[in-house]
C-alpha cells in the first residue's frame, strides 16, 4: 500500500506543479470549491450509472487503497456524452481538487479531495527518503507514530489545513511508513456539534463527510472512547 499512496501523491504533485501553465484569473477560479460543480458532476455520475447498469465512472484501483482515495472518478468515461468537460477546479483541469466516490456500495456521493494535502505529504516524504528512515518520534495509538519533524530539517511540525475548520491538522505516521493526515480535533468538533454517540468500533470518518464537500482524505479509521472522543481504531 506505501507505494500505491507515494505514486498516487507523486502524480498529484505533477500536475499541481503544472498549474503555473495557467492564467492567473483561472488560477484563482481552480482554487475555489462550488456545489454547483459537485451537483453537475453528481448528475454526470448517476446518468452514467442508469445507462450502464449500475457500473459506476471510476479509475481502477488496488483493493488497499485508503478508502477515501479509492473511487476517483474518470472524466474521460462521462465526457462528452454526460457533461461537456470535467470541472475547471478538477485536477484534470489544472484545479487542486480531485474529485472522488464515496458510499459507493450504497449511495454513491461526490465529494473532493484537497491536492493541497498530497502536497505537503509528497514533502515530508522526499524528506524522510533522504534518511532512509522514518523519525518516529512518540507512539500515540497503535501503530501510529508522531515524528520528530526536526531531524527531517523543518523548524516547525508541517501540517495540513482542514477542509472542515480551517484548522491546521497534523500529520501522522504508521509502523510501515505511510504518512496520514490526523483528523482528531475535527472529529471531535463533529461529535460535539451534532451530538452523534457512535457504537465503539464504529469508524466515525462518515461524520465528517456527510455536510460538507470534501471526503476525509489521507486519513486512518477513527472510532470513539468510553467518553464519547475521537480515537484511532486498532488495527
Amino acid at each position: 500500500m506505501r507505494k500505491r499512496m507515494i505514486a498516487f501523491i507523486l502524480m498529484i504533485s505533477s500536475v499541481l506543479l503544472s498549474g503555473c501553465l495557467f492564467p492567473e484569473d483561472q488560477l484563482a477560479q481552480n482554487k475555489v470549491p462550488y456545489e454547483e460543480q459537485i451537483q453537475s458532476v453528481q448528475s454526470a455520475v448517476n446518468q452514467f450509472a442508469k445507462q450502464n447498469g449500475g457500473l459506476l465512472p471510476i479509475k481502477n484501483k488496488d483493493a488497499d487503497t485508503p478508502l477515501y482515495q479509492k473511487y476517483p472518478i474518470d472524466f474521460k468515461k462521462l465526457v462528452p456524452q454526460f457533461m461537456a468537460e470535467p470541472p475547471g477546479n478538477a485536477f484534470e483541469s489544472g484545479g487542486i481538487y480531485q474529485y472522488v466516490l464515496i458510499d459507493v456500495e450504497k449511495k454513491p456521493t461526490v465529494k473532493l479531495i484537497d491536492l493541497r494535502m498530497a502536497e505537503q505529504i509528497r514533502e515530508i516524504h522526499m524528506r524522510i527518503q533522504t534518511q532512509k528512515y522514518p523519525p518516529y518520534q512518540e507512539e500515540i495509538a497503535q501503530n501510529v507514530y508522531s515524528l520528530d519533524f526536526k531531524k527531517i530539517g523543518y523548524d516547525e511540525d508541517p501540517y495540513v489545513v482542514s477542509p472542515y475548520t480551517n484548522h491546521n491538522l497534523p500529520i501522522v505516521i504508521t509502523g510501515d511508513g505511510n504518512l496520514f493526515v490526523d483528523y482528531s480535533s475535527d472529529l471531535y468538533a463533529a461529535l460535539q456539534k451534532t451530538g452523534t454517540k457512535p457504537e465503539k468500533g464504529d469508524d466515525i470518518r462518515p461524520l465528517l463527510a456527510q455536510d460538507s464537500m470534501f471526503a476525509p482524505a489521507f486519513s486512518l479509521p477513527y472510532t470513539v472512547d468510553k467518553n464519547n472522543e475521537p480515537v484511532f481504531m486498532a488495527n
